[in-house]
């Protein structure tokens, strides 16, 4: 099935919406504490339970609007809703803080094994979206594997030794951040390695 165009807007709503969510739930509840079942439950984990559905409905709207989801949402939703489960089942919050981490070691290594064949596993997802040369999404593979490295000791450090009010930061607007600017930091290979189209039909 083709991919359906959907505004850029509703599309970033759709993806960053459910962490937003999530910021702003644990901010108004982070010190409270819930009995729920007979077992009391506090505002992080109860926070981290209402996220998951709340992502899967806004991931389910995205693939019902696109007709497609890549494999990092895919991915990126499995891992919510088991590491979140475990979040919730055993009453541990770290499970929920580790999963960025699982998440950028995963990426970190696909592209890693891709690398050593000699592969751009980046190029089969974001081919459409940046057009560049063979040895561009090389150079820009080989950068965003020590990327997604870098972002997963970032979160170990920061949810092992910082506060989880700290972390919530972290992951809700510096992870973002991270990768933005990691983005717009790529300007000058864009421009070098960038395909021209062919505009000879037209003149």
């Amino acid at each position: 099935m083709s991919e359906k165009k959907v505004s850029p807007a509703l599309k970033m709503g759709l993806e960053l919406g459910p962490v937003v969510l999530f910021f702003i739930a644990y901010t108004r509840i982070k010190d409270r504490e819930f009995e729920i079942y007979g077992s009391t439950y506090d505002g992080f984990i109860v926070a981290t339970a209402a996220f998951i559905p709340v992502l899967l409905l806004s991931t389910g709207i995205l693939w019902k609007l696109t007709g497609k989801l890549s494999r990092m949402q895919l991915v990126t939703a499995v891992l919510v809703v088991v590491f979140g489960g475990m979040s919730i089942w055993f009453n541990d919050d770290r499970f929920f803080k580790m999963k960025p981490t699982i998440i950028y070691v995963l990426f970190g290594g696909i592209l890693g094994i891709g690398l050593l064949q000699g592969k751009s596993y980046l190029r089969a997802v974001m081919e459409e979206v940046i057009p560049l040369k063979a040895e561009g999404w090389m150079i820009l593979t080989q950068r965003a594997c020590a990327f997604f490295f870098a972002l997963a000791i970032a979160n170990e450090a920061v949810w092992r030794l910082m506060s989880t009010d700290a972390w919530v930061n972290f992951k809700t607007f510096g992870l973002t951040a991270a990768v933005f600017l990691f983005f717009m930091g790529q300007g000058s290979l864009f421009a070098k390695y960038a395909i021209e189209e062919d505009t000879s039909e037209e003149a």
